[in-house]
């Protein structure tokens, strides 16, 4: 495998992800393919056991991938299995050492058994895994609050403290998706990089050429969500929306069990259309047909720590944006994003929204911001972190 990959072990990254290279394309997925350019990526899936796939179908094909691919020149991909119950009080101590053999293995397996350490290893869970293969650097990138989120992920909190704690000592450098996590990092005198989600500008440079989804017929004007149906979403948002009468444009998957008979009501209306999930490379067919893209987060610790990257895609298609307040909105620092808090006023802000004009000059000063937080940009600050190149003066 080492001819496809390319280098050799003393310049392959190991990235060990929260979210699956092939499923909804997010933060990991992104920087992974970016830093993939600068060097071989080993990229290594969550674990998934039998049981895990019976209960989630959206796994079922990723079992049966083999474990160990090279997906292009450059990036292999790593899907560990693991025993049933990983979750499981108990259960959950078997995991961390099954992924480490695993990562273990597949360096062996595109190099060959060696003492050479590996360039880096850059992971966004709180297991136990740096340490895996020799490292000449660390990274633990935090692309979410997972205390604040532990609820939502049916974990333990007291776990995901007590993991989070020992890899925040662990790694030499620490980055954070947003000013918040950092904050609450540098008062457990932890010093964090803030290194928020991207986009790729590029992807959407023809969205209002792109052919318009055969599933996406709705009279415009359009107000659009893109990403995750699930915990995070402030459903009544979407509600408020579609309740003006506008069309509604829902393109992502559902969470099983996510509030399925209300969201099935929603999905139901007539002038609302909800697509499922669909790959990174037909977003802009969707994005072509809205008008103003929502970010419709509840509020929430987990979100206010959260950078929703689907406002910067909005935006890098010259799209409006209306957005719930989140610290990441005063990030960015730009009236761009129509910021409003509970249903009534953001479902009037949409209204607004959809009765401003696209022109040229907003199209242009849209895709400018964004195009000054390119995943190109988030890569190389965790690149720099990494030691796989030089801090910039």
């Amino acid at each position: 495998m080492t001819d496809k990959l390319g280098g050799s072990r003393g310049d392959l990254l190991v990235y060990v992800a929260s979210t699956r290279y092939d499923g909804p394309a997010g933060t990991d997925r992104h920087v992974a393919d970016e830093l993939s350019r600068l060097t071989p990526v080993l990229y290594v899936d969550p674990p998934v056991s039998a049981l895990t796939r019976l209960r989630n179908p959206q796994l079922a094909e990723s079992w049966k991938l083999p474990p160990l691919s090279v997906l292009r020149p450059g990036l292999a991909r790593l899907a560990p299995r693991v025993t049933p119950g990983m979750y499981r009080p108990g259960a959950h101590r078997l995991v961390p050492p099954l992924m480490r053999r695993a990562i273990r293995s597949a360096a062996a397996t595109l190099y060959g058994e060696s003492r050479t350490p590996v360039a880096a290893m850059v992971t966004t869970r709180t297991e136990p895994l740096l340490g895996a293969v020799p490292a000449r650097r660390t990274v633990f990138y935090a692309t979410d609050d997972l205390v604040a989120g532990a609820e939502l992920f049916g974990i333990p909190r007291e776990r995901i403290v007590a993991q989070e704690d020992a890899v925040l000592r662990r790694a030499d450098a620490v980055a954070a998706v947003s000013g918040p996590l950092g904050d609450r990092y540098a008062a457990l005198g932890v010093t964090a990089t803030v290194v928020p989600t991207g986009c790729d500008p590029g992807a959407y440079a023809g969205v209002d050429t792109a052919p318009v989804p055969a599933d996406a017929t709705l009279t415009g004007p359009v107000a659009g969500f893109v990403g995750y149906v699930n915990d995070r979403i402030d459903l009544s948002l979407l509600e408020a929306v579609a309740d003006t009468g506008c069309s509604l444009l829902i393109v992502g998957p559902v969470a099983p069990g996510y509030q399925a008979a209300r969201f099935s009501a929603l999905a139901g209306r007539p002038n609302v259309i909800h697509t499922g999930p669909k790959a990174f490379a037909e977003l802009p067919g969707y994005l072509r047909v809205i008008d103003v893209g929502l970010t419709p987060y509840a509020d929430t610790a987990f979100n206010r720590a959260s950078f929703p990257l689907k406002t910067l895609e909005y935006l890098a298609a010259g799209r409006d944006v209306v957005s719930t307040p989140l610290p990441a909105n005063e990030w960015l620092g730009s009236s761009l994003v129509t910021v409003a808090a509970g249903a009534a006023d953001f479902a009037a802000a949409v209204r607004g929204a959809l009765g401003r004009a696209r022109t040229p000059v907003l199209i242009r000063q849209r895709r400018e911001l964004a195009a000054r937080h390119t995943w190109t940009h988030r890569a190389g600050a965790l690149a720099r972190l990494a030691g796989l190149c030089q801090e910039t003066p």
